[in-house]
């Protein structure tokens, strides 16, 4: 069996009709019973770009005794022209995250996969200092274990005062090389002391985009920066929803 943080992280394929628009990362989190599927809002929709996928393929490990099984699971962004992802603003910004519900019960019924929990989420942020070591594991440019369907990590290390906005947003940064197809990778730091099983890792943010400036391209090299949101706003975006049923993402289905 794989490290409980790699059966987490999922590859996503963005799609609008029979056409492959982009590959992204994702990873799950589970609330009061229900899962989600977290990943960065520019990933299910992006004006700039004119970026307007109608659902996602997710990959699945069908057999957790046999990794190297694999099968797509799909999850629709709409129905009836509504939007079926949760998003949520800070005291400044929108937050480039959403939060999907899945029906897990649609997974075929020996899969492997695992999930960060509420415990994961620190409110408090003091026990983080600056150069502490992260890790981020997705899909650079799709890259990935292909036989067993597995992301791949990036080591970094937090790059500013960690529980500061940077520059007032809702994130803080990361310094390592990250690549096109990492956006909605969690960034985790080692939590000791927990069972492999457990998911030892503190969950700290979510991956979003690399940091460039204006610069001489032939003289000065990229910053190697990135901008990493907080993920106590999960917590904000997979609260409890009165008005909606419980089942609101229920036709998710296999593809």
């Amino acid at each position: 069996m794989a490290e409980s943080l790699l059966l987490a992280v999922t590859r996503i394929t963005t799609m609008k009709g029979d056409k492959v628009l982009s590959e992204a990362t994702g990873f799950y989190f589970t609330r009061d019973g229900i899962v989600f599927l977290i990943t960065n809002k520019h990933v299910v929709r992006d004006e700039p770009t004119s970026h307007h996928p109608d659902r996602l393929l997710i990959d699945l490990h069908p057999d957790k005794d046999n990794l190297a099984k694999l099968s797509q699971f799909t999850v629709p962004l709409y129905r009836e022209g509504q939007k079926l992802w949760k998003e949520a603003a800070d005291r400044t910004s929108e937050v480039d995250i959403v939060a999907i519900q899945i029906d897990v019960s649609k997974f075929p019924e020996n899969s492997a996969y695992a999930c960060f929990e509420m415990e994961h989420i620190s409110e408090n942020l003091n026990h983080v200092e600056i150069g502490a070591s992260l890790l981020i594991p997705g899909f650079p440019l799709g890259f990935h274990d292909e036989l067993h369907h597995l992301p791949v990590a990036r080591h970094a290390i937090v790059a500013s005062s960690f529980g500061l906005r940077f520059k007032g947003m809702g994130y803080f940064l990361s310094d390592g090389r990250t690549h096109r197809g990492c956006s909605g990778a969690p960034v985790v730091t080692h939590m000791p002391g927990e069972p492999k099983h457990k998911l030892p890792w503190r969950l700290l943010g979510v991956h979003s985009s690399r940091f460039d400036v204006r610069r001489d391209i032939r003289a000065d090299e990229a910053l190697g920066l990135n901008s990493a949101w907080y993920s106590d706003i999960i917590l904000k975006m997979t609260e409890p929803d009165k008005t909606d049923s419980a089942d609101k993402n229920s036709d998710s289905g296999g593809g």
